[in-house]
């Protein structure tokens, strides 16, 4: 029998990590150990129930994790306050997963540049994840991310260790005493990078103000249309093309999406 669309599964809370004020990492399993069947760059519902529920990207590749997959959560509304007052052991819900993914096998045998600003890391971690475990298939792998300030620097242990196997380039928009790197906001770092526009993929998530700018900085690497990739995960509500809330014109993005070429959604105007 085919599982519905609209009926949350259980899962558990194996772990959960305070990254600042504002976000946390949690590990979840399904009940029995199932398998989520996600690609990078899809999403799942999570429902806290009595509360709601709310779209989350997953945050890691089933590269890493056959049984199990990663949420990186901002406490920003009623459900994920909900879900930050959670901890190891508790139990929620989870649908999906939903949505298009990135096209990691369309990118093989091509360069990679990931653009990550701000939360964006997190669904780009499922991706750079997937190209770390995948080396052999990819050519050069480079990851920019940029936050607001030190303190906002997301997951800095897997940073570092990032630096060992990939070209990784951080900024911050604002400086403390703390930060000895580069400042600027994340076009700051595109200069610093040599990319061969005839093999290069760009992936790009973050912040929908930070794509205007990301993209002009691809145009002038001449990356082609056809190879910048962009995911509108931000505009996700209910999953299944029911509320409206993701629609751009008429494209559901929560069917056709969030994962685009840029050639497909260049000229909506509501995309970007």
């Amino acid at each position: 029998m085919t599982e519905s669309l609209y009926l949350p599964k259980q899962a558990k809370i194996k772990s959960v990590a305070t990254l600042n004020t504002t976000e946390k990492f949690f590990e979840i399993e399904l009940d029995g150990g199932k398998p989520l069947g996600h690609k990078p760059g899809q999403f799942v519902e999570v429902s806290v129930f009595g509360v709601g529920e709310a779209p989350i990207s997953i945050s890691s590749s089933p590269s890493r994790k056959k049984n199990g997959f990663d949420l990186g959560i901002r406490k920003v509304g009623s459900v994920t306050g909900a879900v930050h007052n959670m901890k190891e052991g508790d139990v929620l819900g989870i649908r999906g997963p939903f949505g298009t993914h990135f096209p990691y096998e369309e990118i093989k045998g091509h360069d990679v540049l990931v653009v990550a600003g701000g939360i964006g890391l997190f669904p780009a971690r499922s991706i750079i994840q997937h190209l770390i475990d995948n080396k052999k298939d990819y050519g050069k792998i480079t990851v920019l991310f940029g936050a607001k300030n030190p303190s906002e620097r997301l997951l800095p242990k897997e940073l570092g260790e990032w630096k060992e196997q990939l070209e990784l380039l951080e900024t911050v928009d604002k400086a403390d005493d703390t930060w000895k790197g580069i400042v600027g906001v994340i076009t700051t770092l595109f200069p610093k990078v040599d990319i061969d526009p005839k093999r290069t993929y760009a992936i790009i998530v973050g912040p929908p103000i930070m794509y205007k700018f990301v993209l002009i900085e691809c145009k002038k690497k001449d990356i082609a249309d056809s190879k910048i990739i962009i995911s509108l995960e931000r505009r996700m509500k209910c999953g299944v093309g029911k509320c409206g809330h993701c629609q751009m014109n008429g494209l559901y993005v929560c069917q056709c999406g969030p994962v685009y070429k840029y050639s497909d959604i260049k000229d909506v105007r509501e995309a970007l």
